[in-house]
């Protein structure tokens, strides 16, 4: 069976940094649209935005999808496409922000054929407003309700610094 390409949209949020914060996620895969969104009480907007790529890959059910990310972060795009996350990886990690998220997502890479691109946030863009749309309110919401914790950030104080 030969699947559709699928766009994954992204974006994260956070109200200060840290603080409050949310990702937003728009999938598309021919005529069908699905978002996703998600929010912590205390985390900053990096997690966010990396946050909003993993859940994104981990909501796709098959394996080996043709996925084009798009997204606003320069600190996601570059570590791609620029060769950062090979290196962090090849140096075991050390004095790697937010290794537990970048972990996550080379796992998630193995899974998919996956091409990032980056587009200029606040920009017009329908779906990258929609996502920030989406991050902004499961942020706010997550505030409003008092959780959940992001227990990557708390375990990671120290080197987000």
């Amino acid at each position: 069976m030969i699947r559709q390409p699928i766009t994954l949209y992204t974006d994260g949020s956070s109200s200060g940094n840290p603080g409050p914060g949310g990702y937003g996620i728009v999938l598309e895969c021919g005529n069908l649209r699905r978002e996703i969104s998600g929010g912590y009480l205390l985390t900053t907007n990096n997690r966010m935005e990396l946050m909003a790529v993993i859940v994104g890959l981990e909501a796709i059910r098959w394996q080996g999808a043709d996925v084009n990310v798009v997204s606003d972060s320069s600190y996601v795009v570059k570590a791609i496409n620029e060769g950062w996350l090979t290196s962090w990886q090849a140096k075991g990690w050390k004095k790697v922000k937010n290794p537990d998220l970048w972990q996550r997502l080379a796992a998630l890479l193995l899974r998919h054929n996956v091409r990032f691109h980056w587009v200029k946030g606040h920009a017009g863009h329908p779906q990258n407003e929609c996502c920030d749309r989406l991050a902004v309110a499961a942020g706010e919401a997550a505030r409003q309700a008092g959780g959940p914790i992001d227990e990557g950030y708390e375990a990671n104080k120290e080197v987000e610094k």
